[in-house]
């Protein structure tokens, strides 16, 4: 053997290409993928083709809905429901979301602990309950002066019984954005001579806005699906288009008509998320990577 030989730096290894090869902790992922197409990518094909071919091929299913006032008032109001309801939750989980930022570690727990609580409830006992209360002789009517207020079988109704649902949704991403604020920003800002009203909005306000979008966000998507509570709650002329996709069902059995309403709520919601990812980062919104 020659001296070079000898010396020589041994060749480096060849490097396969192609697709590369799933290592063990990657494996671990495949049962994952396999659960999320089972439960989620197949029902919803399911249904998407069901929308198209039942009764018979065709686009018929959409054609009727979309040729059909009572349909479209339907998809309006149940949008129109989920904008008040995500405004009356927000005007109402703010506050309460900065009132736990300033209370002590003791009544801090006892307002979280009123939030969780309807957690741990169901979501029919809960309706039951509030029809009890917002009935002609309920506590409510009972309490107020004069003839019985009307607050069952109409929006009114219907608001007060998804706002109790949605507000811990609402509450909950507030109080994290607001706990993160540095509460000695205002402190320095009226150190400066600014009032404490004008420090709030100029400066912690905005520093909230992630949060309280985050909120909305949750609480306007949330609510589009209702069903049980504006069953219950609402009235002919409250319907929204989660029980009207269970009339088809179970009344009529228009099952394709009601595949098509599913995929229609389904696009309308998926471009107002697009729409709104072009006016904010949805991303950071909810707490993904920058």
């Amino acid at each position: 053997m020659t001296a070079e030989a000898a010396t020589a730096e041994p060749a480096a290894p060849a490097v396969r290409r192609g697709l590369p090869r799933l290592d063990r902790w990657g494996l671990l992922v495949l049962p994952l993928v396999g659960f999320l197409l089972a439960v989620l990518v197949w029902p919803l094909t399911a249904v998407l083709l069901r929308s198209f071919t039942d009764p018979e091929p065709g686009v018929e299913n959409y054609l009727a809905f979309f040729h059909s006032p009572v349909y479209l008032d339907v998809l309006v109001n149940t949008f129109v429901t989920a904008g008040l309801v995500t405004l009356v939750t927000l005007l109402l989980g703010f506050p309460y979301s900065y009132l736990m930022t300033l209370a002590s570690p003791f009544w801090r727990g006892v307002l979280m602990l009123a939030v969780l609580v309807p957690f741990w409830t169901s979501l029919l006992v809960r309706t039951f309950a509030w029809v009890l209360i917002l009935r002609d002789t309920g506590v409510v009517n009972e309490l107020l002066p004069g003839p019985p207020v009307p607050l069952l079988r109409n929006l009114p109704g219907v608001l007060i019984g998804m706002v109790q649902v949605m507000l811990p949704f609402a509450v909950l991403p507030m109080y994290a954005a607001m706990r993160g604020i540095d509460r000695r920003l205002l402190q320095a800002a009226e150190g400066l001579g600014a009032r404490p009203a004008f420090a709030f909005w100029r400066i912690y306000a905005p520093l909230a806005v992630p949060g309280v979008a985050a909120s909305a966000l949750l609480v306007f998507v949330s609510s589009l699906g209702f069903y049980v509570t504006p069953a219950l709650l609402g009235g002919p002329k409250n319907i929204m288009i989660g029980e009207l996709i269970v009339q088809q069902l179970s009344g009529v059995l228009r099952w394709g008509f009601a595949s098509a309403l599913a995929v229609i709520l389904l696009v309308v919601t998926g471009g107002l998320l697009m729409l709104m990812s072009r006016l904010v980062d949805l991303r950071r919104l909810l707490g993904g990577a920058r």
